[in-house]
């Protein structure tokens, strides 16, 4: 019984560490990212968000540099000159990917942030992309 139960807890803890490996080392293709739907509007999804923001002077550096400066956070492709940019956020613990793809249109900036794994991310996308908007708010 007590051995049966050492091999059900190893085998469960194998299992875990497969799939924590497998989260944070699965590679990214930036071509399925790096992409925004039509129809951007100001709303939280089950999985993500979106927003739009009036862009003003420099808005897409200066909301590049808040983004930039986030934990965790790193650039997946697109840049500045593109006008549309493409990040990685990954949680703190399992690390867990979030995109998130901010697109200059117009006099207006786009932001849509999503999860790669699982249907719902509990508002964390909005949240941080609210956060970002504060800060791009009070000028960066």
């Amino acid at each position: 019984m007590i051995r049966w139960f050492s091999w059900t807890v190893v085998g469960i803890l194998v299992l875990f560490l497969g799939v924590a490996a497998y989260v944070r080392l699965a590679p990214t293709d930036p071509e399925t990212w790096h992409r925004m739907p039509g129809g951007i509007t100001n709303r939280d999804l089950e999985g993500g968000a979106m927003r739009i923001v009036g862009a003003g002077e420099n808005g897409l550096s200066r909301l590049d540099a808040i983004i930039r400066d986030t934990p965790r956070t790193k650039l997946l492709a697109g840049s500045v000159d593109e006008g549309k940019i493409t990040y990685v956020t990954r949680s703190v613990l399992f690390g867990f990917p979030d995109y998130t793809t901010v697109r200059l249109s117009g006099p207006q900036i786009e932001i849509y942030g999503r999860l790669r794994f699982g249907r719902s991310d509990l508002g964390v996308n909005a949240a941080r992309i609210d956060g970002w908007l504060e800060r791009f708010g009070k000028g960066g």
